[in-house]
């Protein structure tokens, strides 16, 4: 039977007739229709930190919908819920003060920072400052500023001009955002955007170094650092925002996926006390700006009991624990004479590169993944020639060696 459903970021030319569907999970497995299970080698996408079945935040969520199970938080509406997650996350957030605006994921997320950034240099008296700087190779989700400013070409090409006032750098070298602004004019530029580790871009962490340069750079000019957090955060990297095993106190940081283990959609932007205090102090300014579902008290209750589990279980810690065995079996999978690069060893995340020449056309990739799947291993496909990964922070090592086994297994068999 052919789908209806429009897959994001898929041919439906090919995935119409054969959709993969999951049908139940638990731990780090989920299963399909006929009850095969397979390791949750992504965690989804990238957001299952505290694994699946977690029925703490199905109760949560249920005894917050018994009580208040929807309301909007514009102008001077509030609830418990989000007040409470707000204060939360301003306690563990590495900057002073900040306050904390939510969304519904991390594309929203995005767009709020982009335009937060922008108008709090407007209500500077600074209007001119608009540009906004991102790193090549970088994901920053799919809404308009999101698309604008996405360091992965792919993802810009056949929309048109989508944001004029927008420049990439490259990934690695900080003299080339300093090239950058001067050649721009600091008094022109907003912000800029970097993620810690790049996670869609192929999971590249960053060269030593590298992220201390730029903050650095980004204070000297006076740009606003916005840190996009929205894998990187709630223990992927091994800290509640993914920021703090640099040191990085940013202006900004964006926010999703694993502050609800992507059980109900929540995302969001933790603001610094030199931005907000030009809202919030007297006389104050609006931000003119808003989901729908800002502040949803029934999410934000899976959010409170999720960061409950993350921190009874220590699973930021763990994670950081868990990143060398995962890379270690990366490594191993790296034996195989078709894999020409592993990334790894910063955060429950990595990858493995194949050769060029294992790679005819764009379609073995993908041959690639579903034989890994085959052999019990959901991984995804990534840069156009690497397999990625990033598993629940409550992996064990013996599913870590499932790991190694199966995608070693599937790139075998596919290749052989």
């Amino acid at each position: 039977m052919e789908t209806k459903l429009w897959h994001p970021f898929a041919n439906m030319a090919e995935v119409k007739e054969h959709p993969f569907v999951v049908d139940r999970a638990e731990g780090v497995w989920v299963y399909d229709r006929d009850g095969k299970r397979y390791l949750d080698g992504t965690a989804g996408l990238w957001y299952c930190n505290v694994g699946h079945g977690r029925s703490e935040i199905v109760e949560a969520v249920a005894g917050q919908m018994r009580k208040l199970d929807t309301y909007f938080t514009f102008h001077d509406y509030s609830n418990e819920p989000a007040e409470r997650l707000a204060a939360r996350l301003s306690a563990l957030a590495p900057m002073d003060d900040a306050k904390i605006f939510f969304t519904s994921g991390g594309g929203e997320s995005i767009d709020t920072a982009a335009k937060l950034a922008r108008l709090y240099w407007a209500r500077r008296g600074e209007p001119e400052r608009v540009h906004i700087l991102s790193r090549r190779g970088s994901y920053h989700g799919t809404n308009g500023f999101g698309t604008g400013i996405a360091g992965i070409e792919a993802n810009r090409d056949g929309f048109g001009p989508v944001l004029a006032d927008a420049t990439r750098v490259d990934r690695d070298d900080p003299e080339d955002l300093r090239a950058a602004i001067e050649r721009i004019g600091a008094g022109k530029v907003a912000a800029f955007f970097a993620e810690p580790v790049q996670g869609a871009g192929g999971a590249w962490a960053p060269r030593p170094g590298y992220l201390e340069a730029v903050a650095d750079i980004c204070a000297e000019t006076g740009v606003l650092f916005v840190a996009d957090s929205v894998i990187g955060g709630f223990g992927r990297l091994g800290d509640w925002f993914g920021v703090e095993r640099w040191g990085l106190r940013p202006d900004l940081i964006t926010f999703a996926k694993g502050v609800t283990s992507g059980y109900l959609p929540l995302g969001g932007v933790a603001v610094s006390a030199r931005v907000a205090d030009v809202f919030w102090q007297a006389p104050g300014h609006a931000f003119p700006h808003g989901p729908t579902y800002s502040g949803h008290p029934s999410v934000a209750a899976a959010a409170l009991a999720n960061l409950d589990i993350l921190e009874r279980e220590e699973l930021p810690a763990r994670s950081r624990q868990m990143e060398k065995l995962l890379h270690e079996a990366l490594l191993a999978v790296g034996e195989h004479a078709a894999v020409t690069e592993v990334r790894g060893g910063t955060g429950l995340l990595g990858a493995v590169r194949l050769a060029p020449e294992a790679l005819p056309d764009k379609s073995v990739i993908h041959r690639v993944a579903r034989s890994v799947r085959e052999h019990g291993l959901i991984v995804r496909v990534l840069g156009g020639d690497s397999l990625v990964v990033s598993p629940p922070l409550t992996i064990t090592d013996e599913e870590l060696d499932f790991l190694r086994a199966s995608m070693t297994a599937g790139i075998e068999a596919a290749l052989s």
